[in-house]
């Protein structure tokens, strides 16, 4: 089989999909109708042109990403088209389904229909690409500008400015899961000798103070460029890729902040100490660009020991709380998983590759 991101990528989306269409996970319930009633169900009078584009936008890069995976396989054009929409509307049926047993979703065969048409229509860019040549062209463009074995820092590299849209309690802050890990442990351990044994702070978490944001800032941009900088030949290329990095860090984070607060709050973030840390992991990236691809591992590995212990020592805030409250339950709520797990899990995952890139022989 032909190696390429598009694999994992493909897995990934699609328990993200799950997870996007079956939260929050509450208060499942048999009504003592067919599962399948939904789907001959008169068509709904009232649709938002939102709603209509996120079900079509939502699957479109799931049969993209499973029509490339086939078409880098050894599948024809038609079957791999075939092959993806198959499974994009499997998977659709299966998500609208289970809604039918969630108090807080509404099984609709409109959203079915949606999503099986965004599948096919990912599916059909893949192999039009493919035609075209694209494909090709990529996997020349790959050869000359990635490391033989770049699959995985591709995938993260991928997924990080997707982390990067959950609203975070300061620009760039990702991972930052240890207050909501400990109030849903003390959750659990409710009424049990267990809650005891959690750890009790001497001094609750403080907002982040400037000096502390420059530095989650810097090391939130300087970490993917040392991820890329593992997978990047060269080191004009890794200018150009630093450089992406830097666009992709100040446009998603202002995309962020105009779908959290509205547009006119788009750059309210942008504020001395995160212009301080984004030149300040500028800088450092220039000069790291001719450095092996273990030491840039090796750094990487410091860096994000040192972000997460200060993004995760910071109080996340009464505001930030009612964003995350809006996403969670406004009109944000499907994409709010796929979106906030990446934010939580991806340093974590980033930290975890580049680990078996410093203990590899032949990294």
């Amino acid at each position: 089989m032909h190696k390429t991101s598009a694999w994992p990528l493909s897995f990934i989306y699609a328990s993200l999909i799950v997870y996007a269409s079956l939260y929050p996970f509450g208060e499942w319930r048999d009504q003592g109708i067919f599962a399948l009633s939904f789907l001959w169900q008169p068509w709904p009078k009232y649709w938002t042109g939102f709603d209509v584009g996120i079900n079509l936008l939502g699957y479109a890069p799931f049969g993209f990403l499973l029509s490339l995976a086939g078409l880098r396989s050894g599948r024809g054009a038609p079957r791999a088209v075939l092959w993806a929409t198959l499974i994009a509307l499997v998977v659709s049926l299966a998500m609208e389904t289970a809604q039918v047993f969630l108090t807080s979703r509404v099984a609709s065969n409109v959203d079915f229909a949606l999503n099986s048409l965004g599948g096919w229509s990912g599916a059909v860019l893949a192999a039009l690409l493919e035609k075209a040549g694209a494909l090709d062209r990529w996997s020349q463009l790959r050869q000359r500008w990635f490391v033989a074995d770049a699959r995985g820092g591709l995938v993260l590299l991928a997924l990080w400015p997707v982390a990067l849209l959950f609203p975070a309690a300061v620009p760039l802050g990702l991972g930052q899961v240890m207050e909501r890990l400990e109030e849903r442990l003390a959750d659990w351990l409710r009424n049990t000798p267990f809650l005891d044994w959690l750890p009790v702070r001497a001094i609750e978490l403080q907002p982040m103070t400037p000096s502390a944001e420059m530095i989650s800032v810097w090391l939130g941009a300087l970490i993917p460029c040392l991820l890329g900088f593992c997978v990047v030949r060269g080191g004009r290329r890794r200018g150009l890729f630093v450089l992406l990095v830097m666009a992709s860090a100040i446009g998603v984070t202002a995309l962020s902040h105009a779908l959290s607060f509205g547009p006119v709050l788009a750059w309210s973030w942008f504020g001395l100490p995160v212009k301080v840390g984004l030149a300040m992991a500028l800088g450092t990236s220039c000069v790291l660009l001719l450095a092996p691809r273990r030491v840039n591992a090796a750094l990487a590995i410091l860096c994000i020991g040192v972000y997460l212990s200060v993004i995760n020592q910071a109080s996340n805030g009464p505001y930030f709380e009612q964003t995350l409250h809006a996403w969670e339950q406004g009109r944000f709520i499907r994409f709010n998983g796929v979106a906030q797990w990446l934010a939580w899990l991806w340093p974590y995952a980033s930290l975890a590759y580049v680990l078996t890139l410093v203990t590899r022989a032949d990294a």
